[in-house]
């Protein structure tokens, strides 16, 4: 079956997009790929001029239509739904293809996906708010289809005594600044945790965390040196910092932390917490005092830390690969009348 992916393609290295791409190729089927960040316009221009971002994105919609009459995919996933309106959906009947969304971010104001949504043939959500979402509207056609990890990529590895100086912590933290974050760090800052990610040059600066932050840019090859070297990962979700909207979704960095044997730390997400057992498979806190409680008591024993990691490990490699998760979208869309149908092996 021809599957034609729409996601972003990051030039640098691998994100969601291509981990899908790999697992949908691994179960049997040829992928096409098309790039939905692919604008004409760059995008200090497209926040400037509204006119210049409205061309851009019916562009890239015309490429994506195109690209589907040249390729006659049997499947049309769109990745995120940011960025592709009802001009292209509307047209991909007409080529016999089917088409899917599968959310991959926390709700926003400007989404546009419940507008788009009565045009897809099945909706998968990263998270279960975006499950009520859709519900709240009456779309009924969706299914909660969580991130994963890739067991190729997301792996333990051997870190050398040079690099374990470099990027190995006893609390590790890897992801994006937000104010929330940095409060829940700020309770950490005894036991000196490691903070990768973008933005924290945001912080104050006489904030104590700032002689903690390690580097803003870390692709995959470098925080699987940084969850293989460090004693815990440290997971802190996402919140609207206005509260519009709730996020329940579990991070991909979750499921990526533990293939690599890492002892994740998590804040109680709902969704994390529907997956994983609390003391099994990782563990879970309640607030800033919480943390530093566990986070200490772990630090001092790692005979039981490491037996939660591995433990872990098994159960996400297990149940919680890309390949575990486009199995399951294939089966609950009805793909029926399509032809050259293969068994999903």
């Amino acid at each position: 079956m021809r599957v034609l992916i729409s996601g972003y393609h990051n030039p640098h290295y691998f994100t969601v997009t291509e981990y899908i791409e790999r697992a949908v190729r691994s179960i049997g089927h040829e992928v096409i790929s098309f790039n939905d960040r692919d604008h004409i316009f760059p995008g200090r221009l497209r926040k400037k001029i509204t006119l210049f971002q409205r061309l851009s994105v019916e562009a890239i919609n015309r490429r994506l239509l195109k690209l589907a009459a040249q390729t006659r995919p049997e499947v049309v996933l769109v990745t995120g739904g940011h960025r592709i309106m009802p001009n292209a959906l509307s047209g991909l009947p007409r080529l016999k293809a089917k088409a899917i969304l599968w959310t991959m971010d926390p709700p926003q104001p400007t989404d546009i996906m419940p507008a788009t949504a009565p045009y897809y043939d099945g909706i998968f959500c990263q998270g279960t708010e975006y499950v009520d979402i859709f519900r709240q509207i009456n779309i009924k056609r969706v299914r909660w289809l969580p991130m994963a990890c890739d067991p190729e990529i997301h792996r333990r590895v051997e870190v050398s005594e040079g690099d374990k100086s470099k990027f190995g912590s006893p609390i590790a933290f890897v992801g994006s600044y937000y104010p929330r974050r940095a409060e829940m760090l700020q309770a950490l800052r005894p036991l000196n945790p490691g903070i990768w990610g973008p933005g924290w040059n945001l912080l104050p600066q006489d904030s104590p965390l700032r002689p903690l932050l390690q580097a803003a840019h870390t692709p995959p090859e470098t925080w699987i040196k940084i969850y293989s070297a460090s004693d815990i990962v440290l997971s802190i979700h996402y919140r609207d910092p206005q509260k519009r909207f709730p996020v329940h979704q579990a991070s991909p960095r979750v499921f990526e932390a533990m293939a690599c044997g890492a002892f994740v730390l998590t804040d109680r997400q709902k969704d994390v917490l529907s997956l994983f057992k609390d003391g099994e498979h990782l563990v879970a806190f309640n607030d800033e005092r919480d943390l530093l409680a566990k986070a200490g008591y772990f630090l001092q024993h790692p005979d039981e830390r490491e037996r939660i990691a591995a433990s872990g490990r098994r159960e996400v490699l297990s149940k919680h690969t890309y390949a575990h998760r486009v199995r399951d979208l294939f089966a609950h869309v009805d793909l029926s009348g399509l032809p050259n149908q293969p068994p999903l092996r």
